[in-house]
Order: C-alpha cells, then structure tokens, then sequence
C-alpha cells in the first residue's frame, strides 16, 4: 500500500506559484480561454484551480465548479458502469454481445457472433471509428445500433486496436437492456451519486448549469466559438461535470474501488478495468513506454512511473484525466478550446515535480510541434492542389449527375445542379462542389459549420456510361463509402410501367412482361425463368436475378415499342408484337 513516505517529499504549496505561471503561459500559446485543474494525493483533492474564462463574451471566470464536457473520459464510467453488472452477476463481460443484445451486428458475421463485451470496451472489435456515422448528430443511440452491420470492417475481431465511438454507443444500450434504466440514470444512481458528483449528459443540461463552461475552436491561429455539436453516442463521451468532481472519479480509481470508506467495486475488478489488454503504439517520445488499452482506460509508463489514463477531445473542448497508482497521484485538466496541449503540459509537470523529478519541457516541445504544424499548412494546400489533373473536364452534363444516392448506413447524399454548379447536402450538411478532375469534385472548407471540408466525391457508370452511383472516403482505414444512385424517372410511374406490359420478340425468342400483385414489372424469356425489373433511371430497369443485365424500354408518346436488353455481352432489341 502506497504511504506518503514513499515519495519525495514535496510541498504541493510550493509549487502553485510554478503551476499558475506555466498554466498561463501554456494558454497564451495555445489561445485557450479557460482550463480547471485537481490533483488528488493519497485519497485526498489537495488542489483545483481554475484559470482564465469560461465565457469570453462575458467574461465570466474558471472555477473548480465550472462545468466541461469531459468528452471520452466517459468512458472510464461507462466500463466501471459494465463492471458493475458483471460483479452482480448481471452480465459476463467475457461472454458474446449477442448474448445480452440479440440485435447487435457486425458487417462480419465470425465478428457479429464472437464480439464479447470486453472486445467493445478495448476497442478490438476489428471496426475502425466512421464517426461520420454518429457526427451529423441525427441519430439516436438506438438508431445507430442497426446500421452497424453496414459499416465496413478494417481488421478481424482482435486483430488490432481501433478507437470506436459506436462500439461504446452499444454497451451503453446493452446497459439500459440489462438494467433496465436509461444509460445516464444507472449511472448517477450507481456511480456518481454515490461520490458527490453533479454531471449531466447533453449540451441542454450543460447550458442550464449554473457555471457551463463554453466552447471556443482554432482555425490556424484564430480562436472562434465553437460550433455546438452535440454528442450522440453518449456512452462514449458525453458526461459533463467539474474538476472538483472528478477528482472524486479519481478518488475511487487511485482507492481501487473504495471512497470515503464505501467500497462501490471489488479492487480486483477495478484492477482488470485498468491492466493492458489491446496495444495501441509505440510512443513518439522516449519518457513513455508503450500505450495500451485496458477497458475505458489506457495504460502507459511515464519516467518508469506506470500510469492510467484517459483523454478527451470534441470540438470546443479537451480533457485529460491521468492516474499515477503506484504513488497515489491523480492529475485532472479540462479545458473549453480543442485541440491544444494545455492538459498534458500541465499534467506531467505537476507529476514530474510531485514525484521529485526535473520537468520535462513539454511546453517548448509541444510549441515547436504546433509551430511546425502551422507552418506546414500552405504546403499541405499546395500539395492538394499539385496532385489535381489540370485541364479536365467532367464527362457528363452536370444535369447527369444531379440525384439522390444511398448508402445503407450512411444515408443518403443529395446532388443538385444550380446555375452550372453542382450542390451536395447530406443529413443537414450541404454546400456547392467544385470540379476537382475528371469525375471527382470536392467539398469546400467550411469553418462555421459541421462539414467534411476538401472531401472529394468521385461518380462512377456502368459500361453504358450512365451514372449508378458516387463514393467518398469518410472512413479512411476502408475503401471509399459507396452510395448507389436511387431510382428515378418514369421507371417509378405506375402508368408507365402498365404501359411496358405486353409481348415483345428478339428473334425467336418470346419475352412477356407483366405485373405482379404490387405493381413491379415481372420478364419472363422462353425457356428461361421469371425474372424481376427493379426502377433504375428514366425508363431502365435492373435485372435483380442477372448482375449486370437491365432493361430500357423505348417509344412513342403512350406506346411503348421497344425493349433495350442490355447484357455484359452486348446490346439487344426486341419489339412489341401485337395481340
């Protein structure tokens, strides 16, 4: 059991003068309006502190009461939250997902039926993040969970660590099956009640708390409100609540599942939820080992102190929770501007200097990263537009690109053509396009709005040159997300669809088209099987049964004479003959 004396002995006093002044100098550089720091020390908080403003306009200040989104902290919560469950017997985190949430799938059917619990927390499902999934903020937690089993998967099941917000979305619906609450209620009934902390879930409660911090973003070097963005998958990030109370979070962490003399959670199990399971990387900096992921936590050494921790970051705001078990220490910073550095400046230099240690310079060392980071943006744009072809044009009127694409996850992405421009908008979000090269255009950069800025969108066609649908790379460790083109045109009238019944004839052969019970046109060749037409464009129709085979029917006015059969071996007519 660690005691003070195990330590150097170091008067935390002491060192507030050092603290405050490198707080300020860390926030002057990163433009941040406001941060709040606590340091627990052997089971006590022994500081906060609040520094700048939580509202600029206002001018209202930081206290330790002021109220952040602590962004992915979360999900710490949420996995002590399973940990609960799994101790009362309610649930073996070992055991598949589908035991407890039958729905649950994955695009991966060996995936779907082997993610246990535990695969969730660590992030070892074998989905990468697509967060563009849950960012437009238009979806529930409950709505998000079907559209799983469409989203491409990068690696098999535990064959890697990959960061997922979904994942977490679902554990947090597996909590409200099992306990039969809401995510937020089982956890301020069971976790923060029980430690005096006041947190919310969504950005209305935050707003209506009588210290909310507000959010302010970076554009280059320019500081400016954040855009209001709510967190949807609220079991991966969308507690908010103060450093003073999380300290008490700590607390309970660094006493192994006891505070204030209550044992909420056996020290053994609290001690799983911390110990390395997935690895993550190896650091870029020689002080830490390794960093691995437990369950809600990662797990790391610093200066050959072991440490757990989790960050959290979402546009206006960024947060940094870190536990030093060994020596008794917890460090916690939240801040209201994102991205910036303030909470691991501050953090391993109160550490380093705690543990009796010289400070490493990690403000010098993190200015010269966002110096060279600023620096290198002209060339970035530069490099952007050197690798577009020059002199291209699109292949098609922009009047044929104009329609309605689906993806079965994603939505679907609307393209319009206004006054010679193309326009998207897809799911709240839309700006005009602009030509690339060739095929692809790409979206503006937009700073006032969520919007996937220089995303370039890209239309494909069949081998008959017609447009079938467009991809976009929202999700980096997969291949461009493809949304197919809907149907359009008369292919969707019933009148005219009751006009293509009848009996056509391509040589010797016979083909009669009619209509089945809900109005869907039906082929059926001699000698051949019933096939169906599905609506493509105009007055095309896919094959289902036939992968690139489809239909065009053609004539005059009401008559329809013609039927085009377009095959991967040719093109083919057959007429109406009359009855």
């Amino acid at each position: 059991m660690h005691t003070s004396s195990d330590r150097p002995d170091v008067s935390l006093a002491s060192l507030i003068p050092d603290i405050d002044s490198l707080a300020a100098e860390a926030m002057a550089v990163w433009k941040v309006p406001g941060a709040a720091l606590a340091v627990v020390q052997d089971g006590e908080v022994v500081l906060t502190r609040g520094y700048g403003q939580r509202d600029i306009e206002a001018d209202l200040p930081v206290t330790s009461q002021t109220h952040f989104v602590i962004c992915s902290i979360t999900k710490s919560f949420t996995a002590t939250a399973i940990a609960l469950l799994h101790h009362e017997g309610v649930l073996d985190w070992t055991k598949p997902v589908r035991d407890y949430l039958p729905e649950f799938r994955l695009s991966d059917p060996v995936a779907t039926e082997r993610a246990t619990i535990r695969d969730l927390l660590s992030h070892q499902s074998g989905l990468p993040r697509h967060d563009w999934l849950h960012l437009p903020g238009d979806l529930s937690p409950a709505e998000m969970l079907p559209l799983m089993r469409h989203l491409e998967l990068s690696r098999d099941i535990r064959a890697a660590w990959q960061y997922n917000n979904l994942c977490y979305n679902a554990v947090g619906l597996l909590i409200e099956r099992l306990s039969g609450q809401s995510f937020d209620a089982f956890v301020r009934e069971r976790l923060t009640s029980r430690l005096g902390m006041n947190v919310s879930f969504s950005l209305d409660e935050l707003e209506a708390a009588s210290e909310p911090a507000k959010a302010y973003m970076i554009n280059v070097d320019t500081r400016l409100p954040a855009l209001r963005l709510p967190i949807r998958t609220m079991a991966a990030g969308a507690i908010n609540t103060s450093v003073a109370d999380l300290a008490n979070w700590m607390r309970l962490h660094l006493g192994k599942g006891e505070f204030a003399g209550e044992r909420l959670l056996p020290a053994a199990l609290v001690e799983q939820l911390h110990a390395p399971l997935a690895h993550i990387r190896k650091s870029e900096f020689s002080e830490f080992g390794d960093a691995h992921y437990g369950l809600g936590f990662q797990a790391n050494t610093y200066r050959g102190d072991r440490h757990i921790s989790h960050g959290g970051g979402w546009t206006g705001w960024g947060s940094l929770m870190t536990l030093v078990p060994d020596a008794g220490i917890g460090v916690a910073v939240l801040t209201n501007r994102s991205p910036s550095e303030i909470p691991p400046i501050l953090t391993w230099y109160i550490i380093d200097r705690l543990r009796g240690r010289e400070p490493v310079d990690w403000l010098a060392r993190f200015r010269k990263m966002r110096d060279e980071f600023i620096a290198h943006i002209p060339a970035d744009r530069e490099a952007r537009e050197r690798s577009r072809h020059k002199d291209t044009r699109p292949a098609h009127a922009l009047s044929a690109y104009a329609g309605d694409y689906a993806h079965p996850a994603y939505g679907v992405i609307s393209i319009r053509e206004q006054d010679g421009v193309l326009h998207w908008s897809w799911r709240g979000m839309g700006a005009p396009l602009s030509h690339r090269h060739f095929e692809t255009f790409v979206t503006p950069e937009i700073i006032d709005k969520l919007h996937p800025d220089n995303l370039p969108i890209t239309f494909q066609t069949d081998r008959e040159g017609n447009i079938v649908h467009l991809s976009v790379p929202l999700e980096p460790m997969v291949k461009d997300i493809v949304f197919e083109r809907r149907a359009a045109g008369d292919c969707l009238d019933p009148a005219f669809r009751a006009r293509c019944v009848g009996h056509f004839r391509s040589g010797s052969i016979s083909h009669r088209i009619t209509l089945d019970n809900e109005g869907r046109l039906i082929l059926k060749p001699d000698y051949q099987p019933a096939y169906r037409l599905e609506p493509q464009q105009g007055r095309r129709f896919r094959i289902v049964e036939l992968e690139g085979f489809a239909v065009e029917f053609r004539g005059e006015g009401a008559i329809v004479g013609q039927i085009i059969f377009h095959q991967p071996n040719g093109t083919f007519i057959a007429d109406r003959v009359a009855e």
